[in-house]
């Protein structure tokens, strides 16, 4: 009789961490997805950057920089990065970007050129992509790190080797208040 319970319960057990298993797995899969999703828009941008910055370097040939700072970060191996690597270097590259947009403001010629307005909108069109994949891969980023932390599912989960994943966050940079001057 004991042994029927026995083998009850270990069978519970690996019914349980079947489905628990295919559950992560199915979720992994979806914070993949989303990743790529995301990296299709961020390969955009990194695309979209350097016929900005020649654009600006005709007009703004004293601002290097910025300049500097963009084709740096530009210059990165990107299909050699990891995940990780990619989410920090694409979270210096917007502020980076922000920097440059910035001196349109000061350069009125560059700022009525139709190749820069036509750039400049392209590059408007893939940062709100961006937010938007952004949202959608923290979404499942947040259901793969629910069940990676909450019991008992935490324990199939580190027994299987599966970690907690790093949402895309905005920098600190991005978070302060704007400053409207009059």
């Amino acid at each position: 009789m004991w042994i029927y319970i026995v083998i009850a319960i270990v069978v519970l057990i690996l019914i349980y961490v079947l489905v628990t298993y295919n559950s992560l797995i199915k979720i992994k899969n979806k914070v993949e997805e989303a990743f790529s999703t995301m990296d299709v828009y961020l390969k955009k941008r990194w695309d979209l950057i350097p016929n900005i910055i020649e654009t600006v370097k005709g007009y703004a040939k004293h601002e290097n920089e910025t300049l500097k700072e963009v084709i740096n970060l530009r210059n990165t191996a990107y299909e050699k990065m990891n995940n990780n690597d990619k989410v920090e270097l694409n979270n210096k590259l917007s502020q980076s970007i922000n920097n440059l947009m910035a001196l349109s403001e000061s350069y009125p010629n560059l700022k009525a050129n139709e190749n820069f307005k036509d750039l400049s909108n392209q590059l408007a069109k893939v940062e709100e992509d961006i937010a938007n994949s952004r949202k959608y891969y923290n979404g499942s980023v947040r259901i793969m790190n629910d069940k990676l932390q909450m019991f008992p599912s935490n324990i199939v989960g580190k027994i299987l080797g599966f970690k907690v994943q790093k949402m895309f966050e905005a920098s600190e940079k991005e978070r302060e208040n704007v400053k409207v001057e009059f």
